[in-house]
């Protein structure tokens, strides 16, 4: 596999077109911390809702699918389709929720929600906790995925990859703020999309493979296809389908699937014209995600199991790649190898978008906790606009450079997937219910985190070490999420609740509604306090309707792609039907939910 110049065309015209766009937005990113970390507040639904896409369209994601593929089959992909849930609730429930808040960070939610010393020390811990190690533990996930491809497809060094991936997205990040890094979203969307179609469709019609129905009838994929766990295995059931629709995707924290929203998605809907634009953007988001972009990623997947049904097989055709990181996730690169010329080089720019957009994202948000939510409120309460705004800058390049020295310290993608699914196993609940429950308060956040960090570093170092046995990572989850759950419920219950000035405010800002409030209102009518003056009534038991339709259709479509692919036409028709019919019923229902113009 040799570049030629129309390969390097590509790349370095993405490059180009990239760093065009940040030097372009730079002046207008730089007037204030508000348009640096959330572009002035006035973007479109339909521009933040790519941008939440190509954000999780990440080089690693392709790698983590080809990972789940190659061990348990297309429906190992269960344990991350489980989060549609999680980001459908997001959209009817909590998107107008955190646009009315009017918060610059999701952080910044702890103090207008909690009270006194525990709710400050909560928002300053969550903005290095997150914005620093949690962040750049994610980074180092996507320069890994990065790393293997540019082992794989141009023989770079693990440092050399880490070098090129880096230095035009932290340049085009650190001036370009949040506005440059949505509109570059846009652009590396639609290249990420050509690439990874196009790679399918040469990896389906490879000669080995021998197009659609050589590839479903072959051997070594016939056991891999199906789309549901195989009901007469009772341990891949539980793992693969049970545990994530039952307890991952409400109770697990993590990036992009936040349970209650958070993170860059919060971040997208908080820089959003509306709550209308907020919902819109996420709605876009969650289908998107979901439904359009895994089949390329799973054929291609499906295909390197026929050239290269195990790792030794990809160890002996990439012998100068250390052995320690040659693991299943390889394969996704490794298939890129038979791409042809000009289609290499989209492809490859096509990786590098997506490296690039999801780096971009996290120096940006992480940025936006350590500025905000640490330096200011913290250590400089006085920093004007332009030197947060500096101290931005400066944050984005440090985040950049902690993340590639993670990078060299992971060997896989699922290893790392799992490790972040149990540091954010159990906190979840609590995240749903913080605004729908004037009982949680900051010693409950302080607790449900500990605890998790704490089950998670357990499993990971101590429990094999001392001689018992292992758990499987499902098993690990589900301990670590009754533990944590356990532990913040009686915390909060033996806590002194939250200032009740503070609650008043809350609910006036936000006006969340709903029985877990009925204290706080009942004492506030008694001290004839108005906190909401609108007549209208609750409106989440219509929002979870609207979930519910809103996955109905999604997972219908997604299930539909696939049965098409499959050649089951009936099945795809009546799959395809249901898309159309819940998409139909939630729109009808969809204008009744509260939003403003």
């Amino acid at each position: 596999m040799v570049l030629q110049t129309i390969d390097w065309v590509f790349i370095v015209g993405f490059f180009v077109i990239s760093l065009g766009i940040g030097l372009a937005v730079a002046r207008k990113s730089g007037e204030s911390a508000s348009e640096f970390f959330l572009s002035g507040r006035n973007m479109p639904w339909w521009l933040l809702g790519i941008s939440m896409v190509a954000t999780t369209f990440s080089a690693d994601t392709p790698n983590l699918v080809t990972d789940i593929v190659r061990q348990n089959g297309v429906a190992g992909n269960w344990v991350w389709w489980a989060f549609l849930l999680t980001g459908m609730l997001t959209v009817f429930v909590y998107a107008k929720l955190w646009r009315r808040s009017g918060v610059l960070t999701d952080l910044e939610f702890y103090e207008i929600r909690y009270s006194g010393k525990e709710a400050a020390f909560l928002r300053g811990f969550r903005a290095i906790y997150l914005g620093v190690f949690f962040n750049v533990l994610i980074m180092a996930t996507v320069l890994l995925a990065m790393i293997k491809i540019g082992g794989v497809m141009l023989k770079w060094s693990p440092l050399t990859t880490v070098l090129v991936a880096s230095l035009v997205t932290v340049v085009y990040s650190s001036i370009g703020g949040l506005r440059g890094v949505i509109l570059t979203d846009f652009v590396q969307f639609g290249i990420a999309m050509i690439g990874a179609l196009g790679a399918a469709y040469v990896a389906v019609n490879m000669p080995e493979v021998g197009g659609l129905s050589g590839l479903l009838s072959n051997e070594a994929v016939i056991g891999k296809i199906n789309l549901l766990p195989d009901f007469s295995d009772t341990s891949a059931l539980l793992t693969l389908l049970v545990l994530p629709l039952a307890v991952q995707w409400w109770s697990v924290w993590y990036p992009g699937a936040e349970p209650g929203g958070g993170g860059y998605v919060a971040q997208r809907m908080l820089s959003a014209k509306s709550e209308k634009h907020a919902v819109g953007a996420t709605l876009l988001f969650n289908a998107a995600h979901y439904a359009l972009r895994p089949w390329p990623w799973i054929l291609v997947a499906l295909a390197s199991l026929v050239v290269f049904p195990d790792i030794a097989s990809l160890k002996a055709a990439f012998p100068h790649i250390d052995p320690s990181v040659v693991k299943d996730d390889l394969a996704y690169s490794a298939m890129l190898t038979f791409l042809p010329n000009g289609l290499l080089g989209l492809v490859i720019a096509s990786l590098i978008a997506a490296v690039m957009s999801t780096i971009s994202t996290h120096l940006n948000w992480g940025s936006s906790y350590v500025v905000h939510d640490f330096y200011k409120r913290f250590v400089n309460p006085d920093a004007d606009e332009k030197k947060q705004v500096a101290v931005g800058r400066i944050s984005t390049v440090l985040l950049m450079i902690l993340s590639g020295f993670f990078a060299l310290a992971l060997s896989n993608a699922l290893q790392a997937f799992n490790i972040l699914l149990q540091i954010g196993a159990g906190t979840g609940l609590l995240f749903i219910l913080r605004w729908f429950w004037w009982r949680i308060n900051a010693y409950s956040e302080i607790a449900a985190m500990i605890a998790s960090f704490a089950v998670a570093l357990y499993f990971q170092f101590v429990h094999t070490s001392i001689g018992l046995p292992a758990f499987s990572a499902g098993a690990q989850l589900v301990i670590g999420v009754g533990i944590t759950t356990i532990i913040w419920v009686v915390v909060t219950m033996m806590t002194p609740a939250t200032d009740e000035s503070t609650l008043r405010s809350f609910y006036r800002l936000v006006r969340p509604g709903g029985p877990g409030w009925k204290p706080v209102l009942d004492k506030a009518a008694t001290d004839k306090d108005v906190l909401d003056s609108t007549d209208a009534a609750w409106d989440v038991p219509l929002g979870i309707v609207c979930m519910l339709l809103g996955c109905t259709a999604v997972y219908s479509g997604l299930f539909a792609t696939g049965n098409w692919l499959y050649g089951n036409v009936g099945l795809a028709s009546i799959l395809t039907l249901t898309t159309i019919a819940a998409a139909l019923a939630l729109m009808k229902l969809w204008g009744k939910l509260q939003t403003e113009e």
